[in-house]
């Protein structure tokens, strides 16, 4: 290891290696473990993260950065920010109330929840009203303490910033953010405090928000947050860490008196570097230079990532140069071991978060000692990625082909909405406000434990085949007897909506234990694109098919749209993110076609993802949506005028692209609204939307079931915007989360707000 290069991470997987986290939580909530053995269990975690990372020989270990729900939620209920509907009157903050605010209560609603940044990970968002906020407890401090006395480690505390807290804040208005970054200063400093005088010597503040780009207001608050900490706190050297964008304009970041800045120098397209070598390096900053990806699996090129170094090393010397991951590897799965079921070429070219840490370890000191030091390991670096880029399936000829005569393709429907609606409407005869779901059912134990089964080859394709043809007789039955308009066939089949459908495409691999967090307890397992996607056969039309056998209602074909497993899986690096949505389109181009060839004449294809692959930066917004929803419109357009397109979109600001959410040209498209509290309904105040939509009348991410009031309310105040002929009503999600208690009896209270609200408009 280096002694003059310093290393360092950003933040740990939070889930462990076997998705400990996940259990211990969901059994604390079913009640099967106490909070004691929770927060044992939890401290148990913790430590093994610490230790990995001492072990890996990382420098400036993160402490704080672990969690028992989300870091934001942490930030919000540390310094007391709890909405008045909890009925908190002071004091420590009990896991009741945590938990409360992320999940809700029996007499309180959950926070909302949305994307962090462009990422899939969901955090909680603070709703700062007119609380004077108080220090609760010091968790970083806590942390460091535990990281020093357990393991030895002197910790960095992470802390997430003021400015990008209330940047992802709610409750207050935009033009009154300084006024309340004057009210949280003060807890901020108590905060920073404690640390200076425990002897804490680095301080990790994430303020991502930053490279959403600066006016000259932000700029003029970021200097008087980080001038009244200097002066209130002058000995604790701080590290102002920025990620998944560039730092602009970095030349006013670099003027902030903090010791460090960290940049992302794996998904800046290279304007960081370029701002240093316009701008050089002050002599009193450190350098945290982000030099492996956080956010995606390839193992680094380790002769690039030395030539990147050598060229910082240009402007910052070694003693003030700290080398690091581009953000926290909470988005990365743990560690690659175990994964036997790869091709040995594909596995030696991935690397999860222990091996990233390895990586940045062998470059820090390779870089520092000399290469020749380290031939050996550098050798079997550049083999092992050599071996994978000569894969013949991530060169197909045959999709070269298709991608060079997209431009030749239609990419709209052959009526507008308007003409393509009234023979909708002739066809299928719904009723006003037609009631539906958005897609998946209960995965019960019984579910899971069928399908592992079959994967183990225990049970025979025949006999998991029956099994599933019952769950969707079963639910088929279930959706008639609760009264709905438009059914699903319930997704029973499926455990994942990408994983799915990559399953079915060429292109794709899966790892054995690659999941990440995507909300709370919830984690996924994304598929990781490495070579060309192809279509091979229909994916969907066996169990749609059977499902709409059942029924004389409409059984919506469901799809996951281009964009979302774009978004939603590992995607290679060596092609632009527009190609590889490209190639996903075309394969779904076909199955959409195979549906309707079938029969299937409603096909809802999910796109929840696409607000999350917006660019972080305005300028950058026009140039993704228009290839984005061109995606989607290759995808969906070979289909009759009579042929109803569905799409689905969940937990993310829609206000700036209703504009582009039309261009898709869905015929129905339904958004969360519930856990937002119906703030997207101010859009439609604002901006007219002619299509077919559903506002989710209900969150189904609280198990708290709403009474018909409540969603009969919801219902009434969309349609004091939207036109009854144009709304649908759903869940805001689909239901696979759920136990089929709650979900019957939620569903039975929106059907019933359905036909409240029908008789109440004389229908």
């Amino acid at each position: 290891m280096s002694s003059t290069i310093t290393t360092s991470s950003l933040g740990y997987p939070r889930i462990g290696r076997n998705r400990e986290w996940k259990k211990l939580l969901e059994d604390f909530w079913s009640g099967k473990i106490s909070e004691k053995e929770l927060r044992s269990g939890m401290s148990g975690l913790q430590l093994q993260h610490l230790k990995t990372q001492q072990h890996a020989g990382i420098d400036l270990i993160p402490v704080g950065d672990f969690t028992f729900y989300d870091h934001v939620l942490d930030t919000a209920a540390m310094f007391g920010i709890i909405p008045p509907r909890y009925g908190y009157e002071g004091g420590e903050i009990s896991l009741e109330l945590y938990f409360a605010m992320a999940r809700g209560s029996a007499g309180a609603t959950a926070c909302e929840m949305t994307k962090w940044f462009n990422t899939n990970y969901h955090y909680i968002v603070p709703e700062i009203g007119e609380q004077t906020p108080v220090l609760t407890a010091n968790k970083p401090l806590a942390a460091y303490r535990f990281a020093k006395e357990q393991a030895g480690i002197e910790g960095k505390p992470v802390v997430l910033g003021l400015y990008t807290f209330l940047k992802l804040s709610k409750g207050f208005r935009a033009a009154d953010i300084a006024a309340v970054a004057d009210r949280f200063l003060p807890v901020y400093i108590q905060l920073l405090q404690e640390l200076q005088e425990e002897g804490v010597a680095w301080v990790q503040i994430d303020e991502a928000a930053v490279v959403t780009g600066l006016n000259a207001e932000e700029i003029k608050l970021l200097e008087h947050i980080y001038g009244t900490i200097a002066s209130q706190v002058p000995g604790l050297k701080l590290l102002l860490q920025t990620y998944f964008e560039a730092a602009e304009p970095l030349e006013a970041l670099l003027k902030l008196p903090v010791a460090g800045l960290g940049l992302d120098f794996v998904h800046d397209g290279g304007a960081n570097l370029d701002s240093i070598r316009r701008l050089g390096w002050p002599e009193d900053k450190w350098l945290g230079a982000g030099i492996i990806d956080g956010r995606n699996i390839w193992r680094s090129d380790a002769a690039a990532k030395l030539e990147l170094v050598r060229q910082l090393r240009n402007f910052v010397p070694d003693e003030r140069l700290i080398l690091q991951p581009s953000c926290s590897l909470l988005h990365v799965p743990v560690s690659v071991q175990g994964e036997d079921r790869l091709k040995s070429t594909v596995k030696n070219a991935i690397a999860f978060a222990d091996e990233k840490l390895a990586e940045l370890s062998l470059i820090a000191a390779a870089a520092a000692d000399g290469q020749d030091s380290y031939a050996a390991a550098l050798a079997e670096n550049r083999e092992a990625l050599s071996l994978f880029r000569a894969l013949p399936e991530r060169g197909r000829k045959d999709v070269a082909e298709q991608a060079a005569g997209l431009q030749q393709l239609p990419d709209s429907r052959s009526l507008p909405f308007a003409e393509r609606q009234k023979v909708q409407r002739e066809k299928w005869q719904l009723p006003l406000l037609p009631t539906t779901t958005i897609g998946s059912f209960p995965q019960t134990a019984e579910v899971r434990q069928a399908r592992l089964k079959w994967r183990k080859g225990v049970w025979s394709q025949e006999r998991y085949d029956g099994f599933v043809r019952q769950q969707i007789a079963d639910v088929i039955a279930f959706q008639e007897e609760l009264g709905l308009d438009v059914l699903v066939h319930g997704e029973f089949e499926r455990t994942d909506m990408v994983e799915f459908f990559g399953e079915k495409l060429a292109g794709y691999l899966f790892t054995k234990g690659g999941w990440v967090q995507s909300y709370g307890s919830r984690c996924v397992k994304p598929p990781v694109i490495y070579a060309d996607v192809a279509f091979v056969e229909p994916m969907t039309v066996k169990e749609s098919v059977y499902a709409q056998s059942l029924t004389k209602l409409p059984v919506k074909g469901m799809l996951t749209g281009p964009v979302t497993i774009l978004n939603w899986s590992f995607v290679r690096d060596d092609l632009s993110r527009e190609a590889v949505a490209n190639q996903i389109a075309l394969a779904l181009r076909q199955e959409v076609k195979a549906l309707e060839d079938a029969g299937i004449e409603m096909i809802q294809v999910d796109e929840p993802a696409i607000r999350e692959g917006l660019p972080l930066k305005i300028e950058d917004h026009e140039n993704y949506l228009n290839w984005a929803v061109r995606a989607f419109r290759i995808a969906t357009n070979p289909v009759k005028d009579t042929t109803q397109i569905h799409t689905h979109m969940c937990y993310s600001e829609f206000n700036d692209m209703i504009d582009s959410i039309s261009a898709m040209d869905a015929d129905v498209i339904s958004i969360e609204t519930s856990r937002s509290h119906g703030e997207l309904i101010v859009s439609f105040e604002e901006q007219e939307y002619d299509k077919g939509i559903g506002l989710g009348v209900y969150d189904i991410h609280s198990p708290r079931v709403p009474d018909t009031k409540e969603m009969t309310a919801s219902i009434e105040r969309a349609l004091r915007v939207l036109d009854a002929g144009q709304f649908w009503i759903n869940p805001d999600c689909g239901l696979k989360t759920r136990g089929w208690e709650e979900t019957g009896a939620a569903l039975r209270n929106m059907v019933e707000a359905a036909v409240q609200v029908r008789k109440a408009v004389g229908v």
